[in-house]
């Protein structure tokens, strides 16, 4: 099964549009009440919302009215509408009110509006965080602490603390976890005493920005997405550079990132043009991509997302379900232009994508 990490990306302001969604959807993970893919921006529904993500083939919203809604695939629970029923269109969780939410590869991740943590799905590897390995179908609450971000990648999470504190769990074969060793975590556990403002899971690597801004990295660097110039896994927070960041993003095998001046960086793997740099050449370390300057980013398992400061969207790499959004299944090498419309939040699934207009 092909893996990738769920990532959510969106630009510093309460999101607040109409939903659209793009590329594969064998399993109703669009929304559209169809299981046929589109290869363009596709509208889902009539209502407004604040915050999305997507899963390997399942994707998450919270409506403007803070509600949560579920779709796509259910197989290990991942809706978490206490069921393993697939779900065509966005399917309402309860009736508690969330302010955000992260989705694994089979799982969930949501910080309720009180700022407690709950999680649901998969749970092989404890990426949940319950201290058990027992799959959930429900929201179930992990301890009693409050949080401020949560990330999902293959089978392991991240999450910083409302102190600041960073925190992890789950599978750590390759140091994902960053608490310096290969022993797999089944509650939140201590990264460090230092404080951090953002994170990204991939499939085995994470990445964090301190609250000084600098970026660090850790876990599986196979294809140098650490970004430290080596293909040698770190099992800690490793620095990368000295320059400050504002937004990272972590794809399959590859890192995404916008420096606090606002220009777009991307490493690791390459070979569907998911870098943007105009090439299929894995990078080790954070490269250029063009001269522009962007809000958000977003990576799936080999396609990105992006969004320039003037709102117009932009998609690379990998096409073959329509993924970028362009019309077509050709993949792109660099940052290719999707319409005319601005938009203000997006998110990557495995193969397909997520956004909410301006």
């Amino acid at each position: 099964m092909m893996i990738w990490p769920a990532v959510i990306a969106r630009r510093r302001m309460v999101a607040v549009g109409n939903l659209f969604a793009w590329g594969w959807n064998i399993k109703g993970q669009l929304g559209n009440g169809t299981t046929v893919d589109r290869h363009i921006p596709t509208p889902i529904g009539t209502e407004t919302w604040s915050a999305i993500a997507g899963g390997h083939c399942h994707s998450l919203g919270i409506r403007t009215d803070r509600r949560l809604f579920a779709w796509g695939w259910n197989g290990s629970g991942e809706l978490g509408d206490g069921t393993n029923t697939q779900r065509l269109t966005p399917t309402p969780i309860g009736t508690e009110t969330w302010s955000a939410i992260a989705a694994g590869v089979n799982y969930s991740l949501g910080i309720r509006t009180d700022g407690r943590l709950f999680a649901w799905g998969w749970n092989g590897s404890g990426q949940l965080g319950d201290g058990t390995n027992t799959q959930r179908l429900t929201p179930t609450p992990i301890g009693t602490e409050t949080w401020s971000a949560i990330k999902g990648g293959n089978n392991h999470s991240l999450g910083i603390r409302t102190d600041g504190r960073l925190f992890a769990w789950g599978w750590n074969g390759s140091g994902q976890l960053g608490d310096g060793t290969n022993t797999q975590r089944l509650t939140p556990t201590p990264i460090g005493t230092e404080t951090w403002s953002a994170i990204a899971a991939g499939e085995s690597h994470s990445l964090g920005i301190r609250t000084d801004g600098r970026l660090f990295a850790w876990g599986m660097n196979i294809e140098g997405q650490v970004g430290d110039g080596t293909t040698t896994d770190r099992h800690i927070p490793t620095p990368i550079g000295t320059e400050t960041w504002s937004t990272i993003a972590a794809g399959l095998y590859y890192s995404l990132g916008i420096r606090t001046n606002g220009r777009l960086f991307a490493w690791g793997a390459n070979g569907r043009g998911q870098l943007g740099d105009g090439t299929t050449v894995s990078r080790h370390t954070p490269t250029l991509i063009g001269t522009e300057t962007w809000n958000a980013i977003a990576g799936g398992d080999s396609h990105s997302l992006g969004i320039r400061t003037n709102g117009r969207l932009f998609a690379w790499g990998r096409n073959v379900n329509g993924q970028l959004g362009d019309g077509t299944t050709t993949q792109r090498l660099t940052p290719t232009p999707i319409g005319a419309k601005t938009w203000q939040t997006i998110a990557c699934g495995l193969d397909h994508s997520l956004g909410l207009l301006t």
